[in-house]
Order: C-alpha cells, then sequence, then structure tokens
C-alpha cells in the first residue's frame, strides 16, 4: 500500500461524520457568498443571516462583533503578506481606519491589520478602497490559508542570507482568490518562510515551516510540519535547495490536506491532527509520490541570531540605509499614526513592514534623514526606543472587542508593563511578554519569556479575572514551548508576581543577557516548583506583609539540581537566616539536617503566623518535612 493510500484509508474512516461548519460551507459558493455582502449592506445588519455572520463573511476576513460591542459592528481582516507595505497602502489604510474604523487599528502577531468598528453599509466600500491599492481581505477567516509571514526585514538587513518575499507571493498565488480554495480547507492552515540567521516572525510555530538550512554548501530550507498555537513544529526530515522545490512541496502538502484532512471534530482538524493521526514520515512519503520529487533529508538549521533592534532603535540595511523601530505596545494603533507611517516611508524611505511582536519599522531611511524622521508625531506617540516591557509586548483583542477573552487582555497587559517600567531600569534587558485572554491563545503566550493566560481565579471566595504564568518560551534554535510554574493569578496581583520574577532577572543577569538567555543559564537549574514558591513567597512577604527584607533569591550557582525536596529545605534554610541570621541546625549535610543540633525556632512575633508555619514544615527533620512545592504553594496562595 503506497503513502497516499494510507492516508485515504485514514482520511475515510475519520470522515463518516463531517461536523456542522462544514454542512453549512457547502450552501453556498465563495462567489454566492460575496454578491450578498452587498445586498446586506443595502438591507442592514438584521437581514444578515446567521451562516453568513458564522461562515462565509469569514471566508473574506469579515467578523462580526455583536458580542461585545454591540449590533451592527465587525471587524476586518486584512491580508499583509510577509508584512510589507508600500507607503501607499500604508496611506491607505490609514485613511480607511479613520474613514469607517473609529480609527482604530490592530496589528496582529500574523504582521496583519484588523481594522475594527465597521458598519455593514460601508463594508463594500472599504473593500473596494482597500483593493485599489492592491490589499485584499480574502481567506484571512475560517478555513483558509491565511497570511504568510517571513522576516519583516526580508532582503534588507544583513542578517539575512535568501530573500523569500518574491516566493512567498508566489506561494500565495496558488491560493489566493481561487475558487477551489476559498473555505474549502478543513481548518485553517498557517505558513512562515524566512532566509534569515535571526528569528523575527516566530517561524516555527506554523503548520508549514520553511527555515533558513544549509546542507553540503547550499542554502536553503529545512521543513517543519504540524505547529500551531502553543506547539512548535517538528522536523520534517527535509531539506529544499531552490524557490522550485519550495513551491512543489508546499502546493502538494496543502493539496493533499484538502483533500484528505479531517473535516469531524473541529477541535482536532488542524494539520498537527492529521499527521499525528497518518504519521509524519508517510505525509512526506506521500508529498514525494505526488510530486514525483525525491527531496533531500534535512540540512542545518540556521536560526541562531537573536534581534536586538528594539534596543537601539534601528539596523543598518545592506545598502547602507537604515529600518526605523516604532513600538506599537499591545499592537494598538490607530489610523492617524498609519496614514503618517506611509507618509514617512513616501518622503524619506521605501515602505512600512509590520512585525509579529505587533510593531512596525519605516524601511530604506538615509543616517542624515534619521533626526528629520523622529521629529514626526508618530515617534512621539509610539516610541522608537521604549523599555523592554513594551518592545517585545504582544496581546490579543481581548474580552473588550473579543467574545472568547476572558480578561481584558490588551488593558491589562499596558498596565502590568507600566507598572514594571516604573520599577526597573533594564536598558540591556530584553523581555518578551505575551498576553493571550483565553486558550485560543491568538497572543502566543506560549512563545513568551513570560507568558500570560486569561483565567478565571478567586479572592475570598469570589470569582475575579486572573492569569495563568508561563515561563521559558524560546524562538531561537528550533524555538521551544513555555511551560505553566502558577495558576490563577489573580489580575491585581498579577504585576506584583511579576515584579519578584524581574527582581531576580535584575539582580542576577549577565550584561547584555536577554531574559531567555538568562532563563537558559539559571533558571532551568532549578524546578518549576521553586520558581513558583519564590514568586509566591516574596509577593505575599514583601507586598502583603510589608517585610520586603525577608525576600527569597536565587543562587547563582545553586547546588540543588532542580531536586524538589533539596530545594524546599534551602529556601527554608535561606528565609530562616534571612530572619535569624544564622542556620536552623549547627550540622546540615547534602540538605539532610542533623536533628540534635538543632537552634531556636523561627520566632512568630518576626514572620506572620502563616509563613512561620509554613518555613516549619520545610525545615523538619523527619518525614514530616514537605517534600514537594505544591503542598506549600497550596496553603500560601490562598487569595
Amino acid at each position: 500500500m503506497s503513502a497516499l493510500e494510507k492516508i485515504k484509508t485514514v482520511s475515510l474512516e475519520r470522515n463518516k461524520k463531517e461536523n456542522k461548519v462544514e454542512k453549512t460551507k457547502a450552501m453556498l459558493s465563495p462567489a454566492e457568498a460575496f454578491k450578498r455582502l452587498e445586498a446586506y449592506a443595502e438591507a442592514g445588519y438584521d437581514a444578515i443571516s446567521k451562516e453568513d455572520k458564522a461562515v462565509f463573511f469569514k471566508y473574506f476576513g469579515i467578523f462580526d462583533k455583536e458580542k461585545p460591542n454591540g449590533k451592527n459592528h465587525f471587524m476586518l481582516r486584512v491580508r499583509i503578506p510577509g508584512g510589507q507595505m508600500t507607503p501607499e497602502q500604508a496611506v491607505k489604510v490609514g485613511e480607511v481606519a479613520k474613514a469607517y474604523g473609529n480609527n482604530y487599528i490592530d496589528i496582529t502577531t500574523r504582521m496583519q491589520i484588523e481594522l475594527r468598528y465597521l458598519k455593514i453599509e460601508d463594508l463594500p466600500t472599504v473593500l473596494q478602497e482597500l483593493e485599489s491599492v492592491g490589499i485584499t481581505t480574502y481567506q484571512t477567516g475560517i478555513d483558509n490559508m491565511r497570511n504568510i509571514v517571513c522576516d519583516p526585514l526580508d532582503g534588507l538587513s544583513h542578517d539575512h542570507v535568501l530573500d523569500v518575499y518574491l516566493t512567498l507571493l508566489k506561494m500565495q498565488d496558488i491560493f489566493l482568490k481561487k475558487e477551489d480554495w476559498i473555505g474549502t480547507l478543513p481548518r485553517k492552515f498557517n505558513t512562515s518562510i524566512s532566509g534569515s540567521y535571526a528569528n523575527r516572525c516566530n517561524v516555527f510555530s506554523h503548520d508549514c515551516c520553511f527555515v533558513l538550512a544549509q546542507k553540503d554548501g547550499i542554502y536553503g530550507y529545512n521543513v517543519y510540519l504540524g505547529g500551531r498555537v502553543g506547539t512548535i513544529a517538528k522536523k520534517a526530515d527535509v531539506f529544499l535547495q531552490n524557490e522550485e522545490e519550495v513551491l512543489i512541496f508546499f502546493e502538494t502538502l496543502i493539496k493533499i490536506f484538502k483533500a484528505y484532512g479531517f473535516r469531524d471534530n473541529r477541535n482536532k482538524n488542524r494539520l498537527q491532527f492529521f499527521i499525528e493521526a497518518v504519521g509524519l514520515e508517510t505525509l512526506i512519503e506521500a508529498i514525494k509520490e505526488e510530486s514525483g520529487k525525491d527531496f533531500l533529508n534535512a540540512g542545518e538549521t540556521l536560526v541562531q541570531l537573536d534581534h536586538h533592534e528594539a534596543v537601539h532603535g534601528r539596523i543598518q540595511q545592506k545598502d547602507g540605509t537604515f529600518a526605523l523601530h516604532a513600538v506599537v505596545p499591545a499592537g494598538i494603533f490607530d489610523g492617524d499614526a498609519m496614514k503618517e507611517a506611509g507618509e514617512i516611508a513616501g518622503i524619506y524611505g521605501s515602505g512600512v513592514r509590520l512585525s509579529v511582536d505587533q510593531n512596525l519599522y519605516i524601511t530604506g531611511i538615509k543616517q542624515e534623514d534619521i533626526a528629520k524622521v523622529l521629529s514626526w508625531e508618530l515617534f512621539e506617540n509610539y516610541q522608537n526606543i521604549h523599555s523592554p516591557f513594551y518592545n517585545h509586548l504582544i496581546s490579543c483583542a481581548g474580552s473588550e472587542t473579543c467574545s472568547f477573552g476572558v480578561i481584558k487582555g490588551k488593558s491589562d497587559a499596558l498596565k502590568v508593563s507600566a507598572y514594571l517600567t516604573e520599577k526597573f531600569d533594564l536598558p540591556d534587558g530584553k523581555v518578551r511578554i505575551y498576553w493571550s485572554a483565553c486558550v485560543k491563545g491568538c497572543g502566543i503566550h506560549e512563545l513568551g519569556d513570560i507568558g500570560l493566560l486569561g483565567c478565571k481565579a478567586k479572592v475570598a471566595g469570589k470569582a475575579v479575572e486572573g492569569v495563568d504564568i508561563m515561563l521559558g518560551g524560546k524562538m531561537l534554535n528550533e524555538s521551544a514551548e513555555a511551560k505553566t510554574v502558577l495558576k490563577a493569578i489573580p489580575m491585581d496581583y498579577a504585576p506584583h508576581f511579576l515584579e519578584m520574577l524581574i527582581e531576580q532577572y535584575q539582580n542576577l543577569k549577565n550584561p547584555n543577557e536577554t531574559f531567555e538567555q538568562f532563563y537558559d543559564r539559571l533558571l532551568t537549574k532549578y524546578s518549576f516548583g521553586a520558581l513558583a514558591f519564590l514568586l509566591s513567597y516574596n509577593f505575599w512577604v514583601a507586598k502583603q506583609y510589608n517585610l520586603p527584607q525577608y525576600k527569597l533569591n536565587l543562587s547563582k550557582t545553586p547546588k540543588t539540581k532542580g531536586h524538589e525536596a533539596f530545594e524546599i529545605f534551602d529556601f527554608g534554610e535561606k528565609i530562616y537566616r534571612n530572619v535569624h541570621g544564622e542556620s536552623p541546625y549547627k550540622l546540615v549535610a547534602d540538605f539532610a539536617p542533623d536533628p540534635s543540633q538543632k537552634n531556636v525556632s523561627i520566632g512568630k512575633n518576626q514572620l506572620p503566623e502563616k509563613l512561620t508555619n509554613m518555613v516549619d514544615k520545610m525545615l523538619k527533620s523527619d518525614k514530616t518535612r514537605a517534600k514537594v512545592f505544591s503542598e506549600l504553594l497550596v496553603e500560601l496562595n490562598q487569595f
């Protein structure tokens, strides 16, 4: 049995029953669905069918936002291939946002634009205005090939080996505005391609990823498949030598996914689950069979460099001009600013480019013009260099504009970053703080140095907004997902928990060390339980009991090797020393105290009873000593 026949067999078994969305999609062709938009613009919001709101409008990037914004509010997702806009396009987007969308723009983590607060009667005009400058909203929602991302400085920066933008456009031409590709996939499909040593486009976390590599002295792309929010794509053991092979592989892959992907449970229909069912090796063999190409095995992946434009506010391009960076906190932008960015690019530069970090670059600025450009109002409102808590801040829309949001999201992110900026001066620091307001994860929280996921928490038994706190997301060397350290921290307390974390970074980081590097060098030497305990204990002792002198600090060279039982005793002994100036035991060997050599117990007048009892549990010399941090955290984090 061939690989494709195996896939067909699995597909037939899984697709015996179709989900409701598939049945709805069968009701209308894309062309028929688009024609209805004009009629609805004439008839008004109340005439729109539920099928159009739920499915067909999304073919063209139109999302009904009756909840939470009220009737006749639409969001429009605008496709910006590779995040690149000409000056004319940027000006037009700004004008449209101001004229029809309350002057509001979101920059998204797919390097594209979302316009909000649009009315049904204006939508045909808005679409025509955008199309007049070569911008489309086609296939930016539901079961479609979404905006393809690449490095925003593709073709410009010195860390680029292969220019990919023209290849990206050829990939897009395979499906964009083609009737048989509009809404016909089993589920959405995200793609990335990068020819850079630096990872500016979250290159490893898409359904299909083409990543700079070399093999036998040839520069090309290693393929990674099956990524999505919170999941890093897996090596496909394929090396593509040139653009021709990229296009053949890509088109064959998406045709197989369209033909045989699963259309039953929408929560299990992404490419990741297809691969899990049929096997990655089987899928690659099927692609080779169908394409008639025997692709080479993977080469050496070359994404190894960090990028620092946000620290310096600019980066020199290959032609000697500069790309100037503008920090757009949480991606909240406006039409006036976008129009001005386009005008600056038209007068002094070459274009506007959006980033995964929800920021933007204006490219092609001559060195002698930098001061003039930075004097424009755009850079008064969106700083060229900001604090590290804004430079790489990402947030999804949140409950204020998205019905799925559990927390407000963007406003929460801005408040926390403002708090941390006030508390810390870290001019050489880099911290990626990513917020998602719900488990859908549009803020890519699991890739942040610090990831924050909206949830419900409790204070005094009452439900409040809160966050799970995650650490350890990586962007370099094939990336890695963050892991949850603390769950259900009330939002009012979240800034203080992060303060305790950044305090350790500030005190123990090496010069110019990013948080990702700091995490790899030091935090990985501790268990997640130890990190959770340190943040929680320091929050309580410093913020709730106003005893900051008794805070706990990490060691530069921990000897506990991530063993929780050792860490518990080590932390307990440190707290005791902070309070009493001496060890609780006269003799301790390998974190095992001699009970016959015990000093006095901690005085209850120096620490609150809650903390005193907890530290006693950490320092017992018998079997009743706490062995895992979870049993301490349950008592400690009673808000």
